[in-house]
């Protein structure tokens, strides 16, 4: 019973963290209402473009504010008029000026904000007035980088894709014959370093090869990372990384968020984002279909039946971390 409340738990993904849940890209200059970690959100910018996020609930009948009009940091609710600003606080009610309803703040409301192409999200558990600072991975923060931001919908459970991407040995069966993943041995030794934020699981007799370590961070966000070494071909800059993030939208369906960063500067900067737009964004998609039709055929419940080896280590020291938290949360919120 224990094991099925933590599991259900996780399905709409831990609280007290940060979370990319859409391209800035998706909200423009009407309300946007979007389904996100076991939440119904609409979002929305004011004149000056700033976001704001709120549930997509009117505190009077429950119609959706999404569905509303934009005044500045409030939603005036299409159904009966009630103005909902940004921070839950139902400020007006049209037709019954002055009753209970007036003043209560009984929205939830959220805090949003903007990085590098994404909208990011405190799926708080209880609000607060100031939620901590996201720590990014040097390639998201750090100028010396160029980052493409890439966005995808996967018909699967986030989960799954955090396995995924905590499995380097995968790189070697099923993207042999992509784009700098053709070398490297099928067979390999591995080990787990530990970090001030995560850990490591990486290959102990190869590197610089292939898929050779995958990394895991917990920096008021979750976050995987991972290197590809580039050969000359491919253009100037270091080695080609990615950072990924995988944010619940329903059960099953995930909004899969990556980042793929790569050090250069100077000329080079310009003539890398021209080499990957023109030649190597197309195949990049192509190794991540190859892993969305894989993970979209794995059965839910596949974990349940699963028999695992040493190369999985990786995948399973992250599960028992967000197992753990899980425990952690549920436990507080029981009191």
């Amino acid at each position: 019973m224990e094991n099925q409340k933590i599991d259900d738990y996780l399905r709409d993904g831990l609280k007290d963290r940060w979370y990319p849940i859409c391209p800035t890209s998706f909200i423009a200059d009407k309300p946007v209402s979007l389904r996100r970690l076991g939440r119904k959100l609409v979002l929305w910018r004011d004149e000056r473009g700033s976001l704001y996020c709120l549930e997509d609930h009117c505190p009077h009948r429950g119609a959706p504010l999404s569905e509303g009009i934009v005044l500045g940091n409030t939603l005036a609710c299409r159904y009966h008029g009630v103005e909902v600003r940004a921070d839950g606080t139902a400020t007006r009610v049209p037709g019954s000026p002055g009753c209970k309803l007036e003043g209560s703040r009984t929205t939830a409301s959220f805090h949003v904000q903007e990085i590098h192409g994404y909208v990011f999200l405190y799926n708080h558990s209880q609000p607060v007035e100031t939620p901590p600072a996201m720590v990014l991975p040097e390639e998201l923060n750090s100028s010396e980088y160029e980052v493409f931001p890439c966005y995808a919908e996967w018909k699967t459970d986030y989960r799954l894709i955090q396995d995924n991407v905590m499995d380097p040995m995968h790189g070697t069966f099923l993207h042999k014959q992509t784009h700098a993943m053709f070398q490297g041995e099928t067979q390999a030794k591995f080990q787990i370093r530990d970090t001030d934020h995560g850990f490591i699981f990486e290959k102990v007799d190869q590197q610089n090869m292939n898929f050779d370590w995958s990394e895991f961070g917990d920096t008021s966000w979750f976050w995987q990372r991972l290197s590809i070494p580039y050969p000359r071909e491919a253009g100037p800059g270091g080695h080609f990384f990615i950072v990924g993030s995988f944010t619940p939208i329903a059960p099953n369906l995930t909004a899969v968020c990556h980042w793929r960063c790569r050090q250069v500067e100077g000329w080079q900067r310009d003539a890398w984002k021209f080499l990957y737009k023109t030649q190597l964004e197309l195949r990049h998609w192509e190794v991540i279909e190859q892993d969305r039709t894989l993970l979209e055929k794995t059965e839910p419940d596949a974990s349940k039946r699963e028999i695992l080896y040493e190369h999985d280590l990786g995948l399973v020291r992250l599960r028992r971390y967000m197992r753990q938290l899980a425990k952690e949360q549920l436990a507080s919120a029981e009191g």
